[in-house]
């Protein structure tokens, strides 16, 4: 697909203008394309955005700091929308062990697989999972990552999400980023509510998700519908009881097989369904009617060796933005590279450089509820946005692996290196 060049937007010029920065091609994402201003300039005032266009366009800023890049181009900070990133411990173990030829049901009755990250989450002290997720979002903010989703779900109990939740809250108090919290206490089923899972649906329900929104700890209530965790039914109720409450909801849907998760995640307009190996055309229409965007996953479906591929041209035909995400979780996703996932989307999931671009910018700001804000460069709009010496989007996606340079900026400000 040729790059397109965009007209200038802007608002109107105000003296109140802190920088300008200028010296490069914009890609600005608006209407889900490059729409590419060439030789740009942004105008910054108060962390937002107040003036963009080509650059022989911009009004005179006489107090504004001048930066001058040399070349290259600017995106929108990148936004990761699905994450596991707060959990005790690691899994490299059980890792090793699979491809050693031991069976996850063998690694599961020795206690391994999820309930071993509940074990050790469990166990640990708030401070104990604030560092171990220092450690692992440090590369995706090296990255460009300029917001990320976090959620819970390792806990499984009342007080384990809780505090486990404060942890993401701590983390978006304490770095440069914008961090979106999310309840995912309906992940899997605790070990002393066997065989009793609407017992723990009605705890979720009447105890948990109050506790949160008094303490003002999510952002937004996810929940994993499939056979091994939890019934369309059983989501239906938490996603109620979210609702009375003022939260969003979010769902993981259709990764092993279809339920229709995607279809019920519609008819309450969550903000998104994520997975979705297994959807069909009709939970695509249902998505695109309820304005649900599809976030898709390549690191678990690598990982897992998935050949079911999420159905891209539904989503296509019926207009469902698609979202890009790393999924960084200990068990089935330990990705901790956003840029990886723009090229396994494109080689995986058959995604355009350009949908991909708009998985982590435009789509993935709107997973999060954040398009008003986040995820395209536009006159009052959040003043994120990252500069790579690079000579056209494509090449985020195309090179594989390593770290690119680049320079970001969070709320108009330099960020520089992130040291954790």
């Amino acid at each position: 697909m040729p790059l397109t060049l965009s007209p200038h937007f802007s608002s109107e010029p105000s003296s109140q203008c802190d920088s300008v920065w200028r010296g490069a091609t914009l890609v600005t994402m608006r209407d889900w394309k490059y729409n590419l201003i060439e030789n740009g300039a942004i105008a910054v005032s108060g962390g937002q955005i107040l003036w963009i266009g080509p650059d022989a366009d911009c009004p005179d800023y006489p107090h504004a700091i001048e930066h001058e890049f040399d070349g290259g181009i600017i995106t929108p900070g990148l936004v990761d929308c699905h994450t596991h990133l707060v959990f005790g411990g690691n899994r490299s173990a059980e890792f090793e062990q699979r491809l050693n030829g031991v069976s996850y049901a063998e690694i599961a009755a020795a206690g391994g697989g999820i309930l071993s990250t509940v074990n050790a989450t469990r166990a640990a002290s708030e401070d104990e999972l604030l560092a171990q997720a220092l450690f692992r979002l440090q590369p995706l903010l090296a990255e460009g990552i300029t917001c990320v989703e976090i959620k819970s779900g390792y806990g499984l109990s009342v007080e384990s999400e809780i505090k486990m939740l404060r942890v993401i809250r701590r983390l978006g108090h304490m770095l440069p980023v914008e961090v979106k919290s999310t309840c995912l206490a309906a992940h899997a089923l605790p070990p002393e509510f066997k065989d009793r899972p609407d017992d723990y649906i009605q705890l979720i329900c009447d105890t948990l998700l109050p506790a949160i929104a008094q303490e003002n700890l999510a952002d937004a209530v996810d929940a994993f519908c499939e056979h091994l965790a939890f019934s369309p039914e059983q989501v239906d109720r938490v996603f109620n009881a979210a609702k009375s409450l003022g939260l969003p909801v979010k769902l993981h849907a259709e990764q092993l097989s279809s339920l229709h998760g995607s279809a019920l995640a519609a008819r309450h307009h969550a903000l998104s369904a994520d997975h979705l190996e297994y959807a069909t055309e009709d939970d695509a229409k249902a998505m695109a009617a309820g304005g649900t965007v599809a976030v898709l996953l390549p690191g678990a479906y690598y990982l897992l060796r998935e050949t079911q591929c999420p159905p891209v041209e539904h989503f296509r035909t019926h207009g469902v933005p698609m979202a890009l995400a790393s999924d960084a979780n200990p068990g089935t996703s330990p990705a901790l590279s956003l840029r990886l996932m723009l090229n396994m989307g494109c080689t995986l999931f058959r995604l355009t450089p350009e949908e991909a671009l708009a998985g982590v910018t435009c789509h993935g700001a709107r997973a999060l509820g954040l398009q008003d804000s986040h995820g395209t460069l536009e006159a009052g709009k959040v003043a994120d946005f990252i500069h790579w010496p690079l000579s056209r989007p494509a090449e985020l996606v195309y090179w594989l692996g390593g770290q690119l340079p680049c320079t970001v900026i969070f709320r108009g400000h330099l960020r520089g290196e992130v040291r954790l």
